[in-house]
């Protein structure tokens, strides 16, 4: 029989290295206006560099598998999140743009192997436990990131350098994430088991379960990008009140994912993605609708609601829908890079040729899928059954 106290250490090991990857993106986030003054760059140029981003991402995450089978999936966390706490520091010493693409293309490509490599070890935990945790890890990628954001905005105000910001913070989560990897599962690939490939397209079930990440990673990108904009420009909001939409949006979308789960044990994953499609599209339709900012922020609101869980149950069907968790982890870990690469510039694009309105009519429409294409999502609920807590799975 499976130590079950052992599995139980494993899930908390890994919500810390959640945590401690959402902290460096929230960490980032907070100084890209002095990395732009830094390398003396345009919005236009900016926003280039950060495009490689999500490119340095879906090139590496294919790898994460072949790494996990070469050393083990503790070792290959642990060198991960190492790389990727330590590729903090590369932005904020680029001078211009061609090294800036360069820093963003690294830093995405170390997010991506780090981020297939704990979300397929945290689908392992969900499987030997036989209830949903995934939703809770987000959660906790969620908090890491508001940590990160609260404690890169103290050091905007106190004029630090992000040199020295990123070289400190980056030191400690490297240590916090590094010690948290010893606890985690260690699976060892059998001895003739065949290495996964360097790179392999996606197989057919990522690609469905990819297109509903796909729909909430635009509504969400849509909505931290664009619903300040959104309260300033349509309804006349003060700038304080329009910022503070964004931050109430991501804390719904923390407090939402850490609570999920206990929704999703109880209704199962199909079940709840439906319904957050509706509650998805009823925010959407407030939004549209919105004569008054109070409205708008309820809007967002349910919208977040609506979406928060979805990610992470794509994630947790893709782990559990064939024989190579990670390969299709990096599938649709990939769709949703993409999502959330567009839909901020498409959300613009539309917006200048019609209305942030009807941009938002377009965010509505795509959570329809949500509600319509949630089925996908059954082989998540399937694997974790009751049932499923009695298998045993390899030995950590």
């Amino acid at each position: 029989m499976e130590d079950m106290s052992g599995v139980r250490r494993a899930r908390y090991a890994v919500a810390a290295v959640f945590a401690v990857h959402g902290a460096v993106t929230g960490s980032f986030a907070t100084r890209v206006p002095w990395i732009q003054d830094h390398a003396s760059l345009g919005a236009g140029r900016l926003g280039f560099a950060l495009a490689f981003t999500a490119l340095g991402a879906s090139c590496a995450m294919p790898l994460a598998g072949r790494i996990s089978h070469r050393f083990g999936s503790r070792n290959a966390l642990r060198g991960l999140i190492a790389l990727w706490t330590l590729s903090l520091v590369l932005p904020s010493l680029a001078p211009n743009l061609p090294t800036l693409c360069l820093a963003m293309f690294t830093y995405g490509a170390c997010a991506g192997m780090a981020d297939v490599a704990m979300n397929a070890l945290g689908v392992e935990v969900e499987r030997r436990l036989g209830r949903s945790v995934m939703s809770g890890l987000h959660g906790m990628w969620s908090a890491g990131a508001l940590v990160g954001s609260a404690a890169g905005t103290l050091a905007a105000h106190l004029g630090a350098d992000a040199r020295i910001h990123f070289l400190l913070a980056a030191a400690v989560l490297t240590v916090l994430g590094v010690l948290s990897c010893t606890w985690v599962l260690d699976i060892q690939p059998a001895a003739d088991e065949e290495p996964p490939p360097r790179f392999a397209l996606p197989p057919r079930s990522a690609l469905l379960i990819g297109m509903v990440g796909f729909c909430a990673v635009f509504a969400e990108g849509a909505s931290l990008d664009w619903s300040a904009v959104f309260l300033r420009d349509r309804l006349d909001s003060s700038a304080g009140l329009a910022a503070a939409s964004t931050t109430a949006f991501m804390l719904t979308m923390a407090v939402a994912r850490i609570v999920g789960d206990a929704v999703v044990n109880r209704f199962g994953a199909v079940r709840t993605v439906r319904a957050g499609g509706v509650l998805a599209v009823l925010g959407g339709l407030l939004v549209v609708l919105a004569g008054q900012p109070v409205v708008a922020m309820g809007g967002f609101a349910l919208m977040g609601l609506g979406i928060a869980v979805v990610v992470p149950l794509c994630f947790a069907a893709a782990g559990h829908a064939g024989p190579n968790p990670s390969q299709a982890i990096a599938g649709v870990a990939t769709i949703t890079y993409t999502s959330g690469l567009i839909a901020p510039s498409l959300i613009g694009g539309v917006a200048q040729a019609t209305s942030l309105v009807v941009s938002f009519g377009v965010v509505t429409a795509l959570a329809c899928g949500l509600a319509v294409c949630a089925g996908v999502l059954r082989s998540a609920e399937r694997e974790v059954s009751p049932r499923a807590a009695a298998v045993p799975g390899p030995r950590p």
